[in-house]
């Protein structure tokens, strides 16, 4: 496949560099650059972080969103009553 790419001009060291240590194209050097960053790309760790238990909830957590509505409401409306 022929393509336009715009390499920023780090990037295009990156590639430049590659073509000198194995004096190859620039074409197969951008190649295995990309073949390169996908494989290690595929080899990441999945990302994780340890939990710690807070304790036991002190307000019933179950209706959170309708309390954070009822007080949102609550704010608007005293915002409304004091005026501009």
């Amino acid at each position: 496949m022929r393509t336009t790419v715009t390499l920023d001009s780090d990037t295009e060291q990156m590639v430049r560099q590659r073509m000198a240590e194995r004096r190859v194209s620039f074409k197969q050097a951008l190649n295995d650059l990309v073949r390169e960053g996908r494989r290690s790309a595929d080899g990441l760790r999945r990302f994780s972080t340890a939990t710690r238990s807070m304790g036991r909830a002190k307000v019933n957590l179950d209706k959170a969103l309708r309390l954070a509505g009822e007080l949102e409401d609550g704010d608007l409306a005293s915002g409304l009553e004091a005026g501009p």
